[in-house]
C-alpha cells in the first residue's frame, strides 16, 4: 500500500456507505465515531447504531469493511476491527424458564424417522441418571408425547405462584411434561392458522410451571418452519439433536434441517446426530444386523458435517410397543434401553464441552 493512512481518507471511504434506514451515508449520519485508529496498516473504529436491535448492523459492518478495501485499498486490516455500539441500550428482555439450565431442541428435516421417540426416551434416559427433566412436545403436525408417556387425554391445570397462573406440567417417570396435544381434539384434524401455533406453544414455555431443571428437551416439528424461529427467538438455545434414519432421502432433509440451524439468523450449535433405525435386529437374536433403511448414512452425515454421532438406535419391537404402551424402553434393562442411555451420556458430555467453550454474550461495544 503506497498512500499512508490518515483518519480523512477513512472517513472518504466510509461516505460511500449508506445507512437502510435514512438513505443518507454513515458519516454525514453521524454513525461513525471519532475514535478512529490506525497501527500501520490496522485501522479501527467504532460505528453508532440507534439500538442493539437495529436490523442493519451485520450489514452496514460488512459494507464499511468493504468500502475501505475498495476504496483505500485491500491490504488495509480492517476485518473485525470495527466495534459497535448503540445510543440506546435497552434492557434485555426476560428470559423464560430461568430455572432451566440447559434448552435441548430434539429436530430431523422429515417426519416418520422416530424423533418423538428419541426425545421421550433421551428424556426418560436423563431421569433415570438423576437429572431434573421437562419435555415440551412442540411438534404440532403430530403431537404424540402424551401417548408415550400414557396421559393421552389428561386435563390441564392452573396453580398460583407468586402471583402468576400458571400451568401445572403433568409428571411421569420422572419427566414434567407438555404438549400441544393436551390443547387440541385427539381424534380430530387441527388447523394451525398464521402464529396459533406459536402463541399456544410460547403459553406452554413461559406459563408452564417447570420450576428447577437440568435439561429442558424440546420435540420439534419436523422439517423447517416459523415454529423453529418461534422457539429459537423465546429461548437461549442450548443446542439441537438431529434426529435421521440411514436412508438418502431422509439424510437430505436432514443436511438442510442442518443448514437451517447453522444459518446466522438463528445460529444455534448441533450438539450431534441420532441416528434411529440404523438396523433391524431380531429380539431372540440381538447379535444379528440387518441394514434394511441403509448402512451408517447418519455416520456419514455427522463426518461430513463435522458433528458428533450420539448414538446408534436399532429397529426393534420393544420400542415401537413401549411407545404404543406409554412405557418409553428407556425404562427397561434391555440392550435397548441401554442405547438410548449412551446417547444420554453423550449428549451430556457435548453440553458440557460446549458449556466450557461458549464464549460470553456481549450486549455493548460487540465486535464483528
Amino acid at each position: 500500500m503506497q498512500q499512508p493512512l490518515y483518519p480523512k481518507l477513512i472517513l472518504d471511504a466510509l461516505s460511500n456507505v449508506r445507512y437502510p434506514g435514512t438513505g443518507k451515508n454513515i458519516v454525514e449520519s453521524g454513525m461513525v465515531e471519532d475514535d478512529i485508529r490506525i497501527e500501520g496498516n490496522k485501522v479501527s473504529f467504532s460505528l453508532i447504531f440507534p439500538r442493539a436491535t437495529d436490523p442493519f448492523i451485520k450489514s452496514l459492518v460488512k459494507a464499511a469493511e468493504a468500502a475501505i478495501s475498495t476504496y483505500i485499498s485491500p491490504e488495509v486490516e480492517i476485518k473485525g476491527n470495527i466495534n459497535v455500539k448503540y445510543q440506546h441500550e435497552e434492557p434485555a428482555p426476560e428470559r423464560p424458564l430461568k430455572g432451566v439450565k440447559n434448552i435441548i431442541g430434539i429436530s430431523s428435516g422429515k417426519g416418520g424417522v422416530g424423533k418423538s421417540t428419541v426425545a421421550s426416551n433421551l428424556a426418560v434416559a436423563l431421569a433415570r441418571e438423576g437429572y431434573r427433566v421437562g419435555l415440551l412436545d412442540a411438534d404440532i403436525f403430530g403431537p404424540s408425547v402424551p401417548k408415550m408417556f400414557g396421559v393421552e387425554g389428561a386435563e390441564l391445570y392452573i396453580h398460583e405462584v407468586n402471583g402468576k397462573n400458571l400451568i401445572i406440567p403433568h409428571e411421569r417417570y420422572g419427566v414434567k411434561m407438555l404438549s400441544i396435544g393436551f390443547l387440541v381434539n385427539p381424534d380430530s384434524a387441527q388447523v394451525w392458522r398464521g402464529g396459533m401455533a406459536s402463541r399456544a406453544l410460547t403459553q406452554l414455555i413461559t406459563e408452564g410451571d417447570w420450576g428447577e431443571l437440568d435439561y429442558f428437551l424440546i420435540d420439534m416439528p419436523p422439517g423447517t418452519s416459523d415454529i423453529h424461529l418461534t422457539l429459537v427467538q423465546t429461548l437461549g438455545i442450548t443446542g439441537v439433536v438431529v434426529v435421521s434414519t440411514p436412508q438418502q432421502v431422509a439424510l437430505a432433509d436432514a443436511r438442510r434441517g442442518i443448514a437451517m440451524f447453522n444459518d446466522e439468523r438463528i445460529n444455534v450449535p448441533i450438539l450431534g446426530l441420532v441416528e434411529n433405525m440404523a438396523w433391524f435386529t431380531p429380539e431372540k437374536h440381538p447379535d444379528e444386523k440387518y441394514y434394511i433403511f441403509g448402512k451408517e448414512g447418519a455416520v456419514k452425515l455427522a463426518e461430513e458435517q463435522g458433528v458428533r454421532v450420539l448414538g446408534q438406535i436399532p429397529v426393534v419391537m420393544s420400542i415401537c410397543e413401549g411407545g404404543d404402551g406409554g412405557a418409553p424402553v428407556a425404562l427397561g434393562d434391555t440392550m435397548t434401553a441401554q442405547a438410548f442411555i449412551h446417547v444420554a451420556h453423550e449428549l451430556i458430555d457435548a453440553v458440557e464441552e460446549r458449556n466450557a467453550n461458549k464464549a460470553p454474550t456481549q450486549v455493548v461495544n460487540v465486535k464483528h
